[in-house]
């Protein structure tokens, strides 16, 4: 794992290697085998990692590893307390933002009337918006006057618990937002978009005054309706394989948080999972949770196919009808109108936060 950290301490006894030190050796040492560690030993490995990836000023590598960690035992690291949970908060520039007029007046001299809220997906933080030169953020700032600010949270919780989280944070956000706020929108990447159709639900149970205001909502490649490959216990091997910082944690597949096996059905209510066992074998326990009200949905799938054809491949990780919140019963399907549908073909999971083709999409969506 390429986490380069200069001068720190020693890792198993083994001192780091001046002036860089790639974390493969941490990861394999401190948690090789870790599908046969349970509790205490669990928390001696992470206690081995924390002051590592603690040195010093937050970096995007150290951010990107503790990302992953969260995003695999991030439930465990919240439940005992340990120093490597990730604790939500609301970000631009990589930096956090507090909640309050007066700060945010300072952090944001250019904030406008219209708000743009960009959720990440499972394993990923705030900083993973930017890929190959692109973010959606950025570019929506810059065409159509948004500010962008970016939640960062802990990706193996429960969803619906971040979901209510996010609800809660949004509206400290919108009561204390400098200027007018004409336009509020909400765009989610993968579990993203789930934990913001969890947060609609719990502002409307919570009566909170953003809910009414939010204008659109937008999902890219959101499993609504779950993934096989969580089915079979392979999204977390996947997803951790994708990045050079997460490859080598993809043999923590076989623990899998609660984020992730949520991700199952694509569970995002606390009565989804409430009192069942998260690992057993069983039908889709969901009830019916429709988009929200007065909102304008959209949703974007991306597929590995070069075209259209009869029996569309996924993007990898989500199938098409899922992105899209297409489901066998009709009680379960999303209501997205066609005309806020959208699939791009020849892209991956995550090109869907860089291919111009998707910006384009979003730009007319959002204009």
């Amino acid at each position: 794992m390429h986490l380069t950290i200069g001068g720190g301490p020693a890792v198993l006894g083994r001192p780091l290697e001046a002036p860089t030190r790639a974390l493969t050796g941490l990861v394999y040492g401190s948690i090789r085998g870790v599908t046969k560690l349970v509790g205490a030993s669990i928390d001696r490995a992470l206690a081995q990692l924390a002051p590592l990836v603690r040195e010093g000023a937050p970096g995007p590598e150290r951010e990107a590893v503790l990302a992953v960690l969260n995003g695999v035992l991030g439930d465990y690291l919240a439940a005992t307390g340990n120093p490597l949970a990730i604790q939500m908060q609301l970000r631009q520039g990589g930096h956090p933002l507090e909640r309050r007029r007066r700060a945010l007046r300072a952090l944001l001299p250019k904030a406008g009337g219209k708000l743009l809220l960009l959720v990440h997906g499972s394993c990923l933080n705030d900083r993973k918006w930017l890929r190959l030169g692109h973010d959606h953020g950025a570019a929506l700032a810059r065409d159509l006057g948004y500010t962008p600010v970016y939640l960062l949270y802990n990706s193996g919780l429960h969803i619906s618990t971040n979901g209510r989280a996010f609800a809660a944070v949004l509206e400290e956000l919108v009561a204390e937002w400098p200027v007018q706020l004409d336009e509020l929108v909400i765009v989610g990447h993968s579990m993203g978009g789930l934990v913001a159709r969890s947060a609609c639900h719990y502002a409307e149970a919570a009566a909170h005054h953003w809910r009414p205001r939010l204008d659109k909502l937008v999902c890219l490649g959101s499993p609504h309706h779950g993934a096989p490959l969580e089915r079979g216990g392979n999204w977390i091997d996947l997803l951790l394989g994708v990045s050079r910082y997460s490859a080598p944690l993809a043999r923590l597949g076989k623990i899998r948080s609660a984020g992730v096996t949520d991700m199952r059905f694509g569970l995002v209510l606390d009565e989804h999972w409430e009192g069942r066992e998260r690992f057993a074998h069983g039908g889709d326990p969901r009830r019916t949770l429709k988009l929200p009200e007065g909102v304008e949905c959209y949703a974007i799938a991306a597929s590995t196919a070069p075209g259209p054809r009869r029996k569309l491949p996924g993007d990898g990780l989500v199938s098409v009808d899922s992105a899209l919140g297409r489901h066998r019963k009709p009680e379960l399907t999303l209501a997205f109108p066609e005309a806020h549908q959208w699939i791009g073909f020849g892209m991956g999971h995550f090109e869907l936060l860089n291919r111009a083709e998707v910006y384009a999409t979003l730009r007319r969506w959002l204009h």
